[in-house]
């Protein structure tokens, strides 16, 4: 054993003079270049290791920065989104504002065009009842608004007031299944009743077998029942079958869109004297 270890230290020694040998001579030994040759192989090594650190390291900042550089641009995605939504938003605002502008402006015109005395009021809430369809309006009774006053908007007719109180009154349409409004047919001047049906349309009832009728025909206000203005558009026969010697069943389609009103104009008195007193269009 001992032996042994004696012959592997001699190898080892042997080894190591021969490779100091190879050293020493490469250190005295030029190349082509005029280069000591272990010069050369000692720069050539070190260079290989400073270019592959050289890519490490360049990799590295290069990942770093793309890493920096995609969080800035997830940030200025975020920037810009919320910049689109804010847009968004104000263009909506802006939106409405117009629709309510020109609601204004037709309610304005109405009221500057009809005959009798109006209050303008807006909407604030509506019946939730299919059967019972009312609204309510923000002007009561500190406005002068008295039970059974007409309402009516820039389409036509909306209905009557049946509950005012002191800063709000209710109102009920037109197409509640117990609303009724004296009417006629505005070419033909037939005159009957219009009755609410609960559902978005109306019937017209007790007009003669012989009136001249026909779908298409647009139906307005007679005026004979005292509620509301002559000449108003009620709005216009949608279908009709005609019975034993009368019609039995004249559907009438509103004029006025009830699902999105937003502001009405109530009849607070008489038309004045020296005014037209029908206002049909």
């Amino acid at each position: 054993m001992a032996l042994l270890d004696i012959r592997q230290r001699t190898g080892w020694l042997f080894m190591a003079v021969m490779v100091g040998h190879i050293v020493l001579i490469s250190a005295q030994v030029n190349s082509r270049r005029g280069v000591p040759i272990l010069e050369e192989v000692t720069f050539g090594a070190f260079a290989e290791v400073q270019r592959a650190s050289a890519e490490i390291i360049g990799s590295v900042r290069e990942g770093w920065q793309n890493y920096f550089a995609l969080q800035q641009i997830r940030h200025e995605n975020e920037e810009l989104k919320q910049r689109v939504a804010q847009l968004e938003i104000r263009v909506q605002q802006e939106r409405a504002e117009a629709q309510q502008s020109r609601t204004l402006q037709d309610l304005l015109k109405l009221q500057q065009e009809a005959a009798p005395t109006t209050l303008a009021a807006n909407v604030i809430g509506a019946s939730a009842d299919a059967y019972f369809r009312t609204i309510s309006i923000d002007k009561g009774t500190a406005e002068g608004l008295q039970q059974d006053m007409a309402v009516i908007a820039p389409a036509g007719v909306v209905g009557r007031v049946i509950l005012p109180t002191r800063r709000a009154a209710k109102v009920q349409l037109l197409i509640d299944r117990n609303a009724a409004a004296a009417a006629m047919i505005e070419r033909s001047r037939a005159q009957g009743v219009v009755l609410g049906t609960g559902s978005g349309t109306m019937t017209m009832a007790y007009l003669p077998g012989s009136a001249d009728v026909k779908v298409g025909d647009r139906v307005v206000t007679s005026g004979i029942d005292r509620i509301y203005p002559k000449g108003f558009v009620v709005g216009q026969i949608e279908s009709l079958q005609r019975g034993a010697g009368e019609f039995n069943g004249i559907v009438i389609r509103p004029a006025v869109d009830f699902s999105s009103l937003e502001a009405v104009l109530v009849v607070t008195g008489p038309a004045p004297a020296d005014a037209p007193a029908d206002q049909t269009r």
